[in-house]
């Protein structure tokens, strides 16, 4: 594998990154990822190993050939790299980026430049669509320098006019997806679009904002971003996008009304942070709903032919001419215009890390070298307690094993994903899986899976645990226990439950606690525990079983209250909140633990070694200490222990299903029964 390619860096727009020729990378999508992965640095939430921004912005990737569609002068492909995780998304378009993609084609030597202007026909290969963009080339030459200006750029450049074409509905197939102007999600109204990006678009005051705060307060508002993030996975889902926790489509927006009859005011988010500025496909498709009647963001009624239209957003405002056809109902939007800029800031080789290439050349399987990279597959979305008490592990592996140790989130099918991804992995010490109870006992337990916990996996060994808490909201739960049942006996189904999924610990702890007491409650399903939480911290669910791992922070603060403890004991913590069994409620007792696994077939020599440091960190004072600080126990061990404890919890929770005649419901990834 070549470790040292060409490499073009630009700002395109508002954005910066990258620009490759196809020819440049690595055969194969997924050897092309890993180095985007290495070129960006995305394993680093700074990106320092690379030229990413630590920012969405700043980990944009263009990659350029001539084409091969008819009609059209060059494929772009845009890719979209993780921030903090090692992850490449080839689904969305970038507006900003594809500013960049003609004057770097030319300069490249796929088009030949003419005197004055050069039309370059782009057929983006993310959305199958067309645009036609016109570049500034006196002498036949690229110029950057100009007099037009953008803002949230400092200075002026030429002006790159760009010319979508047919980005309506390119992503789905149709321009609206889900059938209707406007959907409504939880008793919110929302427009799902497909106008250049697939959007969802909330008015700003149905969510308790005006629209026009800075992006660092939306940031800072942590139960809106939640709100946005639940409300933008079921879009996905009726957008025909399936599951969208991993993807940046579709992009949420926030409107509200403009300075004049032909602006609106935007704030887009990317799709977990607002954007300092407006992504231009963004800008497309809030302009398309503007334009055109009965969405969320309509203004007024416009007749057919070109409109000049204004997307106000944090650094200024964007214009968009667009074409409307039609009209009332029957109106749609034929093409949208707008100018960007974009200048070359440096040519020439960029040199990629081996540990980046997760899949290397295969070796002696009887190798226990450790010297490229470690990677710990964490089966949920950052933020969890799994995720943070890998990083912490992850942390301190690093120096003993002489090796770096990455974290790569991998969520879904509440860890299904991350598991039939480990259980595939090469069994060579260099991929592991920060694996608990739900991904090897209690969801197997449930259902038939891709993968078997105990023949596809070797462990390596036991983490820590952490007690099950039952926690309910302050303002909207119940004062206690006692009254909790009687007010569910007297209405069964008025208190929600929030779960991390089918098969995990806060799933089984709410169904044995309802069949214990003889309740009811209505479920909310998400893809782990920390959205769940966040759903419970404001108020959406009253109640949830979480780890006291990953309630602790909440319970501290004051934005939890605990009810009673799942398990056979009071916790030394909290000795004033009784157990689920002293209120009358027997039977439940969730443990929840973690471990450490390796594909089946690793070395036996590999895996003594990964025990011997994951021993040695989990006897570190400092490691002891916090996680104790944050409810958990570190329990250093053999393997032999991780195997026994996992094989009996198996059996344990196939009994429970089997008794408890459970089975596993269809995902939900967010939806009050």
């Amino acid at each position: 594998m070549n470790r040292s390619i060409p490499c073009v860096l630009m700002r395109a727009g508002t954005s910066r990154g990258p620009f490759f020729l196809r020819e440049w990378l690595p055969d194969g999508d997924e050897a092309r990822d890993q180095a985007l992965i290495g070129a960006i640095g995305a394993s680093d939430p700074l990106q320092l190993d690379g030229v990413g921004g630590g920012s969405t912005l700043n980990s944009k990737v263009a990659i350029v050939s001539r084409s091969s569609q008819p009609g059209c002068d060059i494929d772009y492909l845009f890719a979209q790299v993780g921030v903090g995780h090692r992850s490449v998304d080839t689904r969305p378009n970038c507006g900003n980026m594809l500013s960049g993609v003609a004057p770097f084609a030319i300069e490249q030597g796929l088009i030949a430049a003419k005197d004055g202007t050069t039309s370059v026909r782009v057929y983006n290969v993310n959305t199958g669509s067309r645009i036609d963009v016109t570049v500034r080339t006196p002498g036949g030459r690229v110029t950057y320098e100009g007099d037009a200006r953008i803002d949230g750029v400092a200075g002026t450049a030429a002006p790159i006019l760009l010319n979508f074409l047919d980005a309506w509905g390119a992503v789905t197939g149709h321009i609206f997806p889900t059938g209707k102007r406007i959907d409504t999600i939880d008793g919110t109204e929302v427009t799902c679009i497909d106008a250049a990006m697939p959007l969802m678009i909330v008015r700003a005051s149905d969510l308790g904002v005006t629209g026009r705060e800075k992006p660092a307060a939306l940031d800072a508002n942590t139960a809106l971003l939640e709100r946005l993030e639940i409300l933008r996975l079921e879009a996905g889902r009726r957008m025909g996008l399936g599951d969208v926790s991993n993807s940046v489509i579709p992009k949420p927006v926030l409107v509200s009304k403009g300075e004049a009859s032909g602006s609106i005011t935007s704030r887009y988010f990317t799709p977990r942070k607002c954007h300092a500025s407006h992504a231009v496909t963004g800008a497309i498709g809030v302009a398309s709903a503007f334009a055109l009647p009965g969405t969320v963001a309509s203004g007024l009624a416009r007749e057919p032919g070109r409109h000049s239209l204004v997307v106000l957003h944090p650094a200024g405002q964007i214009d968009v001419e667009v074409e409307l056809k039609g009209s009332a109902d029957a109106a749609t939007v034929e093409r949208a215009a707008l100018v960007r800029t974009a200048r070359k800031m440096m040519q020439g080789d960029l040199h990629l890390p081996d540990y980046v290439f997760s899949r290397p050349e295969a070796q002696d399987a009887g190798s226990s070298d450790l010297q490229r990279a470690l990677t710990i597959i964490v089966p949920t979305r950052a933020g969890g307690g799994n995720d943070t008490m890998a990083r912490i592990i992850a942390a301190k592996l690093g120096p003993l094993l002489g090796q770096e140790v990455l974290v790569d989130n991998r969520a879904g099918a509440n860890g299904a994903v991350a598991s039939e991804y480990v259980a595939g992995s090469a069994p060579d010490g260099h991929t592991l899986m920060f694996g608990y109870v739900g991904t090897h006992a209690m969801n197997p337990a449930l259902q038939k899976l891709g993968y078997d916990p105990v023949h596809d996996f070797a462990p390596v060994g036991l983490v820590g645990s952490s007690p099950t808490l039952m926690v309910t909201h302050p303002d909207t739960g119940a004062p206690d226990l006692h009254t909790l049942i009687a007010r569910l006996k007297g209405a069964p189904r008025s208190f929600s439950y929030a779960s991390a999924g089918d098969g995990t610990p806060p799933h089984f702890a709410a169904e044995l606690f309802q069949l214990s007491s003889g309740t009811s409650m209505a479920s909310a399903t998400y893809e782990g525990a920390a959205p769940a939480i966040g759903d419970t911290v404001n108020g959406r669910s009253q109640i949830m079983f979480p780890s006291l791992f990953t309630a602790c922070p909440f319970i501290r603060a004051g934005q939890l209250r605990a009810l009673a403890v799942a398990g056979p004991s009071r916790l030394e913590g909290l000795p004033g909140v009784p157990t689920l069994a002293e209120l009358g409620v027997p039977g439940v007792d969730v443990v929840q633990w973690y471990g450490l696994f390796a594909p089946s077939g690793t070395p036996a020599a590999t895996i003594d070694r990964l025990n011997r440091a994951l021993n040695e960190v989990l006897a570190d004072p400092e490691i002891v200490e916090r996680f104790e600080r944050h409810g958990a126990r570190a329990e250093p061990g053999s393997a032999d222990a991780l195997g026994q404890r996992m094989q009996a919890d198996l059996a344990r929770w196939r009994q429970v299903v089997a008794q408890a005649e459970l089975a596993p419901r269809e995902s939900r990834q967010m939806a009050l029964d």
